[in-house]
């Protein structure tokens, strides 16, 4: 199984409502993309300066299964808001 988290760091400006629209865009990917199995949104409560905002969870069966996903018009779609209201992210993918 392979796992992919990124995390991001939202810009400040309408922090609180693109957080919001960034998790129910990404939680409406299940069910949408075959190639996603699971996925996890969660928003974080921790006050430190090196917290980040959100981070995602999802799993795959394989590596092109998350390939597809990457690529996938939805996906791309919320990318695309994504990278408009963060002002950083970092990933990881592994296999479990």
């Amino acid at each position: 199984m392979i796992v992919h988290i990124v995390m991001f760091k939202f810009k400040e400006e309408n922090k609180e409502s693109n957080i919001k629209e960034v998790v129910s865009r990404l939680n409406a990917l299940v069910g949408l993309i075959p190639e996603l199995n699971s996925m996890e949104v969660g928003v974080n409560f921790t006050d430190s300066e090196r917290a980040f905002d959100l981070s995602l969870y999802s799993t795959f069966e394989t590596k092109e299964d998350l390939a597809s996903y990457a690529i996938h018009p939805e996906h791309l779609k919320a990318v695309e808001l994504i990278k408009s209201v963060t002002s950083e992210s970092k990933v990881v993918d592994y296999i479990l």
